[in-house]
C-alpha cells in the first residue's frame, strides 16, 4: 500500500500518527511542509474530499495570530493562499492511502483504515 503522511517534523501530533505506523509496520513516505511545500492541487483536493473546515487549521497558532479582518469570512481561495503561504495553518497530519484520507491522527481510525 502507498502510504504518504504530510505535515511538519516536530509536530507532536505528526510524532504520535509516524509513531503508530512504525509500530504497525506500514510504511510510509514522509512529506514535511516545511522543507518541500504543499502545492495547490494537493489542498484543493483535500478540500474538496474532506471540507475546508477539515483542512484549515483554526485552532493552530500560526491562524490564530492572523488579524481578524483575515479570520472572519475566510473564502476557499484565501485560505488556500494563506495556506500555501504558511503550512502551519493546514491540519496535521494529512495521510493519503490508497484512494482514503485520514486529516488528523485517531488511533482508532488508524487501526481501521490499516486493518490493525
Amino acid at each position: 500500500m502507498d502510504v504518504t503522511i504530510y505535515g511538519i517534523k516536530n509536530c507532536d501530533t505528526m510524532k504520535k500518527a509516524r509513531s503508530w505506523l512504525e509500530e504497525h509496520d506500514v510504511a510510509y513516505e514522509f512529506h514535511d511542509y516545511k522543507a518541500l511545500g504543499i502545492d495547490r492541487a494537493h489542498l484543493e483536493a483535500w478540500i474538496d474530499r474532506a471540507g475546508l473546515d477539515t483542512v484549515l487549521n483554526r485552532a493552530g497558532t500560526t491562524f490564530r495570530k492572523l488579524p481578524e479582518a483575515e479570520r472572519e469570512g475566510l473564502s476557499r481561495e484565501k485560505a488556500i493562499a494563506l495556506m500555501l503561504e504558511q503550512p502551519s495553518m493546514i491540519k496535521r497530519p494529512v495521510l493519503e492511502a490508497e484512494g482514503k484520507l485520514l486529516i488528523g491522527f485517531k488511533p482508532e481510525i488508524y487501526a481501521g483504515t490499516f486493518g490493525d
